[in-house]
């Protein structure tokens, strides 16, 4: 039977902590769109809004690892694949990570019940908060099981790339509507983020019956796709441009354009996607940047 310290680890390993981090780097995207576009700062709120997030984020991570665990087991894992690879290597049964995923969603369901009563936490934030947990367990079991159906990559993204940010303007009780569309941009990169990481996958997921783009799709289907949620994240980065982004975040935005066209490139033919990876990160941290300069400038 394994012992304590190895199950502790994990349930660490299982949470999935890079993208936690990652969550919390949308979160503070987010929330200096926000500010940016007159919403007021308060820390208390703030602070509230990451401790639920970050239970209720994990609680979906941990369903989704008891969910691909047969997909898990078949894959050969990439850093950005695969899973975590935790379960596999230690031999604990699924119904660890799924033990957690119950006692993290009860945590976070309570917390945000407690902060909204104490006015900590406004209407729209636990509402747009609410949606996206159900969302985030129905990508990975059922009855709906978006991942399984083709419908994952696209309910991702939009929960990591539009959703995420959205819930920090509605935190602060700021415009929903300007941070959404400040969002597009990356929403479009963290769809493409998808794809690429989807591909490693695609054999493991035909085996256990996941149905995902990478499966359902040729792989020059799948290309054009890239191609196409590349132009349009130009398109809009350029189209917001004019109205809405201000000339640092856009300049900022700049340096990730080779590294989309080098996934591009090599998309359905590289194993590791981290030239994909790469640009999503490198455009969530620029722009960031550049929006807190124009905050402090």
């Amino acid at each position: 039977m394994a012992g304590l310290r190895t199950r502790l680890a994990v349930l660490f390993e299982t949470s999935r902590p890079d993208q936690l981090l990652l969550i919390l780097g949308v979160y503070f995207f987010g929330t200096k769109v926000a500010l940016a576009g007159g919403a007021t700062l308060s820390i208390p709120a703030v602070a509230a809004g990451v401790a639920v997030l970050i239970p209720l984020s994990a609680s979906i991570h941990y369903a989704n690892e008891y969910a691909d665990y047969e997909t898990d087991a078949l894959t050969n894992r990439t850093p950005f694949s695969g899973g975590s690879g935790a379960l596999q290597r230690t031999g604990l049964p699924r119904t660890v990570p799924l033990a957690a995923a119950v006692a993290t969603l009860a945590i976070g369901s309570v917390l945000t019940v407690v902060f909204a009563v104490g006015g900590l936490l406004a209407l729209p934030a636990v509402a747009i908060l609410s949606v996206s947990v159900v969302l985030g367990w129905q990508y990975s079991v059922g009855p709906l099981k978006l991942a399984w159906r083709g419908l994952g990559e696209l309910t991702n993204a939009a929960l990591g790339g539009l959703a995420l940010p959205v819930y920090a303007a509605a935190v602060l009780d700021g415009s929903i509507g300007f941070v959404a569309l400040a969002a597009v941009p990356f929403f479009l990169l963290v769809l493409l983020n998808l794809f690429a990481t989807q591909w490693p996958d695609r054999e493991a997921d035909r085996q256990a019956g996941k149905r995902t783009l990478a499966v359902r799709w040729s792989p020059r289907r799948l290309r054009y796709s890239y191609v196409v949620v590349a132009l349009l994240a130009a398109v809009s980065l350029a189209a917001l441009a004019d109205f809405l982004l201000p000339p640092a975040v856009v300049i900022a935005s700049l340096p990730v354009v080779p590294l989309v066209g080098w996934g591009a490139y090599g998309y359905t033919e590289r194993r590791v996607p981290w030239p994909t990876v790469s640009a999503m990160v490198g455009l969530l941290a620029l722009q960031t940047a550049g929006w807190c300069w124009l905050l402090y400038a």
